[in-house]
């Protein structure tokens, strides 16, 4: 009798599951089941029930358990079969005739043919008018190691190269690549340089500029306003803000107050008066953009190791602001061997100060070569004086022919045997 229970309740499951895969199959559920949308939006609603999901009769007749007796186990979330009676798909326990009235809700509009539906092939034609309406929008590479990945992409980068910029050298500074890749060119970029036009950065040096401190490009205009202000308030001439904008890039980049120090850093320790100091900064900007320890190692060496005193660097610097930014061991090499092996004082040192900033072979060449031919006399008060100035910079054709006396050759050809 218990095995005869036991088939029973077996056939009777296997009948309801029999009837339920039936009954989606006639032509009433048939409109019931195929607006998809709503039943995909229940999948992912939950129920007021702390524990329990909504899920589809559909869906709920592949994962049914069965208790021990074979009897199907009911929902016992009363909300679960509400939600189950407002779904387009029949729950258990719900008649024909309800199913019915579901299914003739459902308008002819609201029905979706899916397999009448043929996939769209890669290798179909189109005509030329399709094929014009097609806009494929380009995407950024998430991740690069070069600027050049994002030009034809970017509207900033593709007109930053137009104007000049070196993309491949600002992609080797930290952070600059990021930062021009999230700047507009209308709103952030356009403005500022027609403003570096206005104040006297030729168009042509626009793009070495920006490549030389594509950090302008973030500062406010208000700053850039305020400082350029500040330059012509201190009565620097208009060609003159153009020149110190356009040798120092940085210039624009310092605060008010950081422009203020540095020209009255230069006024005191060198002893100027406004007017030499404003000469000495035009004539060479970068003293207010860079660092000043070499400017104070330079000008103690000047005084302590080279013995000059204090008017005379001041004359030397005036004439070649340079030399307080040049390098202290070329500085004390060229020195050494102007006075000590050449036999020149410190006044004609000081007559002739471009002598320090000319290069050490160029200077032992012609001496040696003066030397050689028995020219070598830089003492103004003897005859045959040949002046530092006309030894350094003079071209080797002219210093052969109106100083040493003799021709290119014979120069060449001593140089051969240094």
């Amino acid at each position: 009798m218990a095995s005869f229970g036991r088939q029973f309740y077996r056939q009777s499951s296997l009948l309801q599951v029999s009837s339920l895969v039936a009954s989606l199959h006639t032509p009433r559920i048939q409109h019931a089941v195929q607006p998809l949308v709503p039943v995909y939006s229940l999948l992912a609603s939950r129920s007021s029930h702390k524990h329990s999901w909504v899920i589809p009769e559909r869906c709920r007749w592949k994962t049914r358990r069965f208790s021990s007796t074979g009897s199907a186990v009911q929902p016992q979330d009363k909300n679960n079969q509400d939600v189950l009676k407002n779904s387009l798909l029949p729950y258990e326990g719900q008649n024909q005739q309800e199913v019915a009235v579901v299914g003739s809700a459902v308008t002819d509009s609201q029905l979706v043919d899916l397999e009448s539906a043929s996939p769209l092939s890669p290798f179909e034609e189109i005509s030329d008018e399709e094929a014009l309406q097609i806009a494929v929008q380009p995407q950024l590479p998430p991740a690069s190691v070069t600027l050049r990945d994002y030009v034809d992409q970017s509207e900033t980068l593709s007109k930053l190269v137009l104007l000049g910029v070196d993309l491949s050298k600002l992609e080797q500074r930290p952070n600059v690549g990021n930062m021009l890749l999230r700047l507009d060119f209308e709103t952030d970029i356009k403005e500022r340089l027609f403003f570096l036009k206005e104040v006297g950065v030729e168009e042509s040096h626009l793009g070495h500029f920006i490549t030389k401190n594509p950090f302008i490009l973030t500062e406010s205009m208000e700053n850039l306003q305020d400082r350029v202000s500040y330059l012509k308030s201190k009565k620097f001439s208009s060609t003159a803000v153009a020149r110190m904008v356009s040798k120092a890039p940085y210039l624009l980049n310092f605060s008010v107050e950081r422009l203020d120090n540095r020209l009255g850093f230069f006024q005191k320790e060198l002893g100027l008066n406004v007017q030499k100091t404003m000469d000495l900064v035009t004539r060479l900007p970068r003293l207010l953009t860079g660092s000043l320890e070499p400017v104070k190692e330079n000008l103690k060496v000047c005084q302590i190791e080279l013995g000059f005193q204090k008017n005379e660097v001041q004359h030397i610097v005036t004439r070649i602001p340079k030399l307080l930014t040049a390098s202290k061991k070329k500085l004390t090499g060229i020195f050494d061997y102007l006075h000590n092996t050449m036999g020149i004082p410190h006044n004609l040192i000081v007559k002739f100060p471009q002598a320090l900033n000319a290069k050490l072979l160029r200077i032992k060449e012609r001496h040696l070569f003066l030397k050689h031919l028995g020219r070598a006399q830089y003492d103004p008060a003897e005859p045959n004086y040949i002046s530092l100035d006309r030894l350094v910079s003079l071209p080797d054709e002219v210093f052969c022919t109106e100083i040493a006396l003799a021709s290119l050759n014979d120069f060449e050809m001593f140089q051969k045997t240094l």
